[in-house]
C-alpha cells in the first residue's frame, strides 16, 4: 500500500478548488468525475461547526490536564513513571521484512549494494545476501521488468480520505472500491487508463500511450484529464505523469490515414510533422512511387509547399507505417476516423435495428465511445462472454449503415452471427452472404453484410472457382465497417495478413479476453486501434447481467502405478496423457456429471487431449465434438443440447470460442492447453450468460466452473498460471481436496485395480500422435520470436514502457 510520511500528512494543504466550468467538448466521464469530486470534497456547514466544537473541547481538556500535572507532587510523578515502565512491553529489535528470496550461501563480496528502498526494510546483515536480480518483478501489463515500487515519500493531501485514487509517479493508479464516487471514478479511468487487476477492494489501472490516444479520440482534452486526475488523487500529481500525458496527447490527430478509392494515403498539414514524415526511412520505403502509379496520376502527391504532405502507401506496408508512428518510433499516432454520414462514394445499405432491441447501459456506453457526431473510430471493445458483444457489433453495423464484412473464427460462429443479424435487424437472409471453407452461399454478388471465417480470407492456397470469385469480390471492395469477432486471434501470423488484403474505413474488434501468451497482444494497437472500452466483470455480475460463477480447482491423487510411469516418461505428450487419464480424475468427472445432472444442470466438459476426450465420453455415454466432427453433426448435437434432449456434451478446444450455449451453467475441465490464460477465460465464458427463469420461478444466476488437476504433476503449475487473468478480474478459486470422500466409490468406474491397470496399459501403448493434443490452430499462436527492441523515446516513462 502506498504510504505518506507523517510530516507530509500533517502539512497544511490549500483547500481543493475545483471549477466546474468545463469546456463544451468535455465528455461525460470527466464531467461526472469532477462533479463527484466536488460533491465529496465540499464540507457542509454543520460538519465545520462540529469540527470547531471538537477542537475547542480538546483544547479545554489539555488545559485541565496541564493544570492537574502542576499540582502533583514529585513522589506522585515518580510513582506514575514507575507504573508506566512496568506496563510497557520490552524493547524490540529491528524487524526484518524479507520481500524477496535470498541466497544465503552466496559470498558477501559478490553482492551489490541495495537501493535506498531496500535500506529501509532490511537489516545490515541482510544486505550481503541481496541479489540485483531480486529487485525486479514482472509487469504483466507491459511485459517489461520494473523495479519494486516504493512511494512512502509522497505527501498525502489533508483531505485524502475523501479522494478515491492513488496516482503514482510511474503511471499506476489504485482505486478504492469503497469510495462514494467509485462509479464516476471508474467511468473516467476506463476512458484514460487500462485495467491491470480488479479484485474486490482495490483496483489497479495504468496510464499508457494507447489509453491516452483513446481518451483524446473521444474528445477528452489534455487539461481536463490532468485536472480530473488531480481532483480525484489522494496525492499531488507527479510532474512525470503530467509530462507523460501532455507528450502522449500533443501529437494526436496531426497525421491521418485515409482510404480513398481503395487506396491508402497518409496526410498531414503541419509543417514540422510533414518534414519528419518526409525524412523517415520507413515512411519513404512504404510510399508508392510515381512510375508505379501509371498514367492515371501520381500516387505520390507531395505539395511544393512545406506545410502539406500526402503520400499513397502500399497496402502491404500499412502495418509497418502504423507501427512506425507509435511511441518508440515517430510518436505520431495516426488518426483513423470515418465520416460515414458524409461518405457519398459508398452507398448506404438498407439496415436498421428492430423495435424490440434494447441495449444494456454498458453496451450503449461502449457504442458511444466508438460512434459520435456522425464519425466512427477504429478500436477494440472488451466485454465478458455472455455480455452481448454480438449485439454491440450488429448495432454498430446498423448505425453506420455501410457495407459490412464480419470475420469470425469458426463456421459455427458464421451461422450464429447470421441468425443474430436476422433477429435484430431488418436484413433478410438474401442480404447476408456466408463464406466458409465448408460452405458458401450461392449468389451473384456479395451481400450488404458478408460473414466469413479468418481462415477463409487468409488462405493463400488454391480455391474453387466459386470461392475465388467471392474472395476477389471481398478483397476488391471498399468496406465501410470491418467487424472482427474474437479479435485476439488477429496478431497470429496466419490471420494478420487479413488486414492487408481487406480494405475498410473503420475496424471494430470484439473480444472477452484481450490477452495472449506470445507478447503480441500489443500489436492490436496499430493493427486495429486502441481499446476504447472495457467492462468490469464483477460490476456486471453484481448488476445481474452475467452469471455469478463459483470456481473450484479439484486436486486428484494419482494412483501409485500412474505416478511411477509419469516419473519415468520422457515424452511430454505421454506425461500429459497420463495426468489426463488419471483414474481419480475420471471418477471426479463422473461424480460431478451425475451430481449436476440430478440437479437439472446443463454441463460442458472440455478436454484438449483427444484420447482422453473420446475415452471419457465413451465410458460415460455422452456426445462429443472435436475437430473432425462434420459441421452438420456439430449443429445437430448443439441443437439437442439447447432443446434439453441431452444435458452433457464433451468438447475439445474447438468449443473454446464462437459457440453460443446460453443454457450451460456447469463447466468441467479435464485437460487444457498448458498455461493459456486466454483459454481459461474463454471457457469460463461458456457459462457466463445470465440464465432465464422458469415460469413462476426465481432465476438461478449461479454457475459452476471446475478444473480437475492431477496432484503433484506439472498440471498444477499450469493451472495456477491459467487462472491469473480471471483472478485479475476478481474471481476466486477454491481448492477442493476431498471431493470423493463421501462418494460411493463402488458405483464409480475405474475403482477396481484391474480397470486402472487396463487404462494404464492403453496409455503406455498409445503412440505420440494419439497422446498429443488436438492439432487445431490456437489463438495464442505461440512462437519463439522475441519482440524487436526499438529506439526508445527521450521521456523516462516512454523508455519504461517501450524498452
Amino acid at each position: 500500500m502506498v504510504k505518506g510520511s507523517e510530516n507530509s500528512v500533517g502539512r497544511r494543504q490549500q483547500g481543493l478548488k475545483v471549477t466546474l466550468a468545463i469546456n463544451k467538448t468535455t465528455s461525460s466521464p470527466a464531467q461526472s468525475a469532477l462533479s463527484a469530486a466536488q460533491s465529496a470534497l465540499s464540507e457542509p456547514s454543520g460538519e465545520k461547526k462540529h469540527k470547531k466544537e471538537k477542537k475547542e473541547k480538546k483544547e479545554k481538556k489539555e488545559k485541565k490536564e496541564k493544570k492537574q500535572k502542576k499540582e502533583k507532587t514529585l513522589s506522585q510523578l515518580q510513582d506514575e513513571k514507575l507504573q508506566e515502565a512496568r506496563r510497557a512491553p520490552p524493547a524490540r529489535t529491528k524487524t526484518t521484512l524479507k520481500i524477496l528470496p535470498f541466497s544465503a550461501d552466496a559470498p558477501a563480496k559478490a553482492r551489490p549494494e541495495p537501493s535506498k528502498f531496500f535500506s529501509n526494510v532490511y537489516d545490515e546483515e541482510d544486505k550481503e545476501f541481496y541479489d540485483e536480480d531480486d529487485k525486479e518483478v514482472y509487469d504483466l501489463v507491459g511485459g517489461t521488468p520494473l523495479e519494486l515500487r516504493n512511494f512512502s515519500g509522497i505527501g498525502l493531501k489533508t483531505d485524502c480520505s475523501r479522494r478515491p485514487l492513488w496516482v503514482t509517479p510511474d503511471g499506476h493508479i489504485f482505486l478504492e472500491t469503497s469510495s462514494p464516487v467509485y462509479k464516476q471514478a471508474t467511468d473516467f479511468l476506463i476512458a484514460v487508463a487500462e485495467p491491470v487487476c480488479r479484485p474486490e477492494h482495490i483496483h489497479e489501472y495504468i496510464i499508457t500511450p494507447h489509453s491516452l490516444y483513446a481518451a483524446v479520440s473521444v474528445g477528452l482534452e489534455t487539461r481536463v484529464m490532468i485536472k480530473v486526475l488531480g481532483a480525484l488523487s489522494k496525492v499531488p500529481l507527479h510532474q512525470d505523469v503530467v509530462d507523460f500525458i501532455r507528450e502522449c496527447t500533443e501529437n494526436y490527430g496531426k497525421v491521418k490515414l485515409v482510404l480513398r478509392q481503395n487506396r491508402f494515403f497518409i496526410e498531414t498539414s503541419f509543417p514540422d510533422i510533414a518534414r519528419r514524415l518526409r525524412e523517415d526511412p520507413v515512411i519513404t520505403k512504404a510510399q508508392i512511387k510515381d512510375e508505379k502509379a501509371g498514367a492515371n496520376g501520381a500516387a505520390l502527391s507531395t505539395d511544393e509547399a512545406d506545410w502539406h504532405f500526402s503520400a499513397e502507401i502500399e497496402p502491404m506496408q500499412v502495418e509497418s507505417v502504423k507501427r512506425q508512428c507509435l511511441p518508440g518510433g515517430l510518436n505520431l499516432p495516426l488518426l483513423e476516423e470515418y465520416d460515414y454520414q458524409n461518405d457519398t462514394a459508398n452507398p448506404d445499405i438498407n439496415i436498421s435495428l428492430l423495435p424490440h432491441v434494447r441495449h444494456r447501459p454498458y453496451q450503449e456506453k461502449s457504442l458511444t465511445k466508438m460512434l459520435s457526431n456522425g464519425r466512427s473510430r477504429s478500436g477494440i471493445i472488451v466485454l465478458p462472454c455472455g455480455a452481448g458483444k454480438t449485439l454491440v457489433g450488429v448495432t454498430a453495423a446498423a448505425r453506420i449503415r455501410k457495407s459490412c464484412l464480419c470475420l469470425v473464427d469458426s463456421s459455427v460462429a458464421v451461422d450464429q452471427w447470421q441468425q443474430q443479424f436476422i433477429s435484430w435487424t431488418t436484413l433478410s437472409e438474401s442480404q447476408i452472404t456466408r463464406v466458409t471453407s465448408q460452405q458458401t452461399d450461392p449468389c451473384e454478388a456479395i451481400g450488404d453484410v458478408t460473414i466469413a471465417t479468418y481462415t477463409m480470407v487468409a488462405y493463400t492456397g488454391k480455391r474453387s472457382e466459386e470461392s475465388q470469385r467471392l474472395m476477389d469480390a471481398i478483397t476488391s471492395r471498399e468496406w465501410g465497417l470491418l467487424l472482427m469477432d474474437e479479435v485476439h486471434v488477429v496478431p497470429a501470423n496466419m490471420f494478420r495478413k487479413v488486414l492487408a488484403v481487406v480494405k475498410s474505413h473503420c475496424k471494430l474488434g470484439l473480444t472477452a479476453t484481450l490477452v495472449r501468451e506470445d507478447a503480441r497482444i500489443g500489436d492490436l494497437n496499430f493493427l486495429i486501434g486502441p481499446k476504447i472500452y472495457e467492462a468490469n466483470w464483477q460490476d456486471l455480475t453484481r448488476d445481474g447481467f452475467i452469471a455469478s460463477v463459483q470456481c473450484f480447482e479439484v486436486w486428484c491423487e494419482m494412483p501409485k502405478e500412474f505416478m511411477v510411469e509419469y516419473l519415468r516418461m520422457d515424452a511430454a505428450s505421454k506425461r500429459q496423457l497420463l495426468y489426463a487419464m488419471n483414474p481419480t480424475k475420471f471418477q471426479a468427472c463422473q461424480f460431478l456429471v451425475e451430481y449436476h445432472e440430478r440437479r437439472g444442470d446443463k454441463l460442458i466438459v472440455f478436454s484438449d487431449n483427444i484420447f482422453a476426450l473420446k475415452e471419457y465420453a465413451t465410458r460415460l455415454h455422452k456426445y462429443f465434438i472435436y475437430g473432425p466432427t462434420p459441421h452438420t453433426e456439430r449443429t445437430d448435437i448443439l441443437q439437442k443440447f439447447r432443446n434439453d434432449e441431452i444435458n452433457t456434451i464433451f468438447m475439445s478446444k474447438v468449443g473454446d470460442t464462437g459457440i453460443d450455449l446460453p443454457q450451460a451453467n456447469v463447466l468441467i475441465q479435464i485437460s487444457s492447453h498448458a498455461g493459456s490464460r486466454r483459454q481459461e477465460a474463454q471457457r469460463l465464458g461458456r457459462i457466463l450468460r445470465a440464465k432465464q427463469a422458469a415460469p413462476g420461478m426465481q432465476p438461478d444466476n449461479t454457475a459452476f466452473f471446475y478444473t480437475l488437476v492431477s496432484k503433484d504433476t506439472q498440471e498444477m503449475y499450469y493451472s495456477s498460471k491459467r487462472q491469473q487473468f480471471l483472478i485479475d478480474q476478481g474471481y476466486n478459486f477454491r481448492v477442493v481436496t476431498n471431493l470423493l470422500d463421501n462418494a460411493d466409490r463402488e458405483s464409480l468406474q475405474l475403482s477396481e485395480p484391474s480397470e486402472q491397470a487396463q487404462i494404464l496399459s492403453k496409455v503406455v501403448k498409445a503412440d505420440a500422435r494419439e497422446a498429443a493434443e488436438e492439432d487445431v490452430q490456437i489463438a495464442d499462436d505461440l512462437t519463439k520470436m522475441r519482440p524487436v527492441k526499438r529506439k526508445t523515446h527521450k521521456h523516462a516513462l516512454f523508455r519504461r514502457r517501450f524498452k
